[in-house]
């Protein structure tokens, strides 16, 4: 799998450094991050990520918001939460979520299969656009 730029939100900033060293372990790279929905929705709207891992609560406020801006933009995004999936905001109910604490392989399985889904939705996207020359 290619490497992959990360867009992390965790409000926590010992666990958001903890996913940090995880996901440059499993080869990828932390583009962005923000432990704060303002910084959140800034960095939605103008940072270049391939995927985005967001904390369900960040400081007692739901991450839908950020959640909206990175669907509007069509990038792939999954959750994490100490909750559990249940916790998954229902209009993204269909999003992964991973339960904290997070396993390394955990972890990597759900970003490989999000990104290799995420490609083959771009691809069939790209075969059905029409060639003009």
């Amino acid at each position: 799998m290619r490497q992959a730029s990360i867009f992390l939100v965790e409000d926590e900033a010992l666990i958001r450094m903890m996913l940090a060293e995880m996901v440059e372990e499993l080869g990828h790279h932390v583009v962005a991050e923000a432990g704060n929905i303002q910084d959140a929705q800034v960095l939605a709207e103008t940072a270049i990520f391939d995927l985005a891992i967001l904390d369900i609560n960040i400081a007692g406020s739901s991450i839908v918001p950020v959640a909206e801006i990175i669907d509007r933009r069509r990038l792939p995004f999954f959750f994490i939460s100490g909750y559990g999936s249940a916790a998954r905001p229902e209009a993204f109910i269909e999003r992964p979520a991973l339960q904290k604490p997070l396993m390394l392989s955990k972890l990597g399985e759900a970003i490989n299969a999000i990104l290799a889904s995420a490609s083959k939705a771009s691809s069939a996207a790209d075969d059905s656009s029409p060639n003009i020359q």
